[in-house]
């Protein structure tokens, strides 16, 4: 269990911070900067990964049945379409209340989600895994007031620096409807794992390449949704010469490294999930969910998005730090019991 655990907060500190190098992007637009990070991490990535470590991979995918493929590719195409809203939004309010917001929700869904296809736990644990996620959500409100306080207090900065901001209510409803549509992860992870797991084992392969194999429906069938809005995005503001920059080799390294990121936390939090045992798709969710939120806000702060906030915005955002954290502790008791 505690395996699992330290798994899933890994994962979850690895998905904090794969947005990070956006910031050091140069002559990019928003369209360049994340259509070429979701060719890479939903596409080229998982397929490299996939064909060089899964043994038995024709046979593996040639043989799983339709309805894992149909369950897999919808939930996973609503996954990619949030995931796609979830960059949007952090256009718009930045990288700690975008990720707060976005996994807030996620977290109330995307956990419950999975009881549905993997039956619920004992009532002593299940009372445990609410109460943390209540606690955990608890703290998302917090984080969500601060960021509320926070455009209020750098408003008039940005003006007086002549700066362009988003909207902040528009960024919110993004996020919200993002994670909404990104629970669709958890629910591809219950469904296709047992199948995959027993098929990736038979070959040969060693448990931690289930997860692997989970990520590779899932990714492809996420980027699909992806690829569609941002070559039409790319067409709709001219943004397709813009690749076309001294900057282009230093852009895409950074974005490269992003991709990796995102690649490689959702894969250790499906092997989180694996070592966590029955509840680990709800468990494991929430813990690496949270985990990614308090690491986003942690890069948030040192790359001082919130410089011009006020000491009751700051105040917020330690409190809802503190609820995160305790309300891991929680699920991880939760999941003990």
């Amino acid at each position: 269990m505690l395996t699992g655990i330290i798994w899933a907060i890994s994962a979850g500190l690895i998905l904090g911070l794969y947005a990070l190098p956006e910031k050091f992007t140069k002559d990019f637009k928003y369209e360049n900067t994340w259509s070429l990070f979701f060719v890479l991490t939903m596409f080229v990535v998982p397929i490299i990964t996939s064909v060089l470590l899964i043994d038995g991979f024709g046979e593996i995918f040639g043989n799983m049945p339709a309805d894992i493929w149909l369950k897999m590719g919808l939930a996973s195409f609503l996954w990619g379409t949030g995931v796609m809203m979830w960059g949007k939004a952090i256009n718009h309010i930045g990288l700690s209340l975008g990720f707060s917001i976005f996994i807030g929700t996620i977290i109330l869904i995307g956990s419950l989600l999975p009881f549905a296809v993997d039956g619920m736990p004992d009532e002593n644990s299940l009372m445990y895994i609410l109460a943390g996620i209540v606690v955990v959500l608890l703290g998302v409100i917090f984080n969500g007031k601060a960021g509320i306080i926070r455009e209020k207090d750098q408003s008039a900065q940005n003006a007086a620096a002549g700066k362009a901001k988003g909207n902040i209510t528009v960024g919110i409803i993004i996020a919200i409807v993002g994670g909404l549509l990104a629970t669709g992860f958890s629910y591809a992870n219950a469904v296709g794992r047992p199948y995959l797991h027993e098929a990736s084992t038979a070959q040969g392969n060693a448990d931690w390449i289930t997860a692997v194999c989970v990520m590779f429906p899932i990714f492809i069938s996420g980027g699909i949704a992806m690829t569609l809005y941002f070559a039409w995005q790319l067409s709709q503001k001219k943004a397709w010469a813009t690749f076309k920059t001294p900057n282009f080799s230093r852009n895409f390294l950074l974005i490269l490294v992003m991709a990796v990121f995102h690649y490689a936390a959702s894969a250790i939090f499906a092997y989180a999930a694996y070592r966590l045992g029955d509840a680990g798709n709800s468990v494991g969710y929430a813990i690496f969910n949270t985990s990614s939120v308090a690491t986003a806000i942690l890069s948030g702060l040192i790359t001082k998005e919130w410089l011009g906030a006020s000491s009751k915005a700051k105040g917020y955002l330690y409190a809802g730090l503190a609820c995160m954290v305790i309300g891991i502790i929680i699920i991880g008791v939760g999941n003990a019991a």
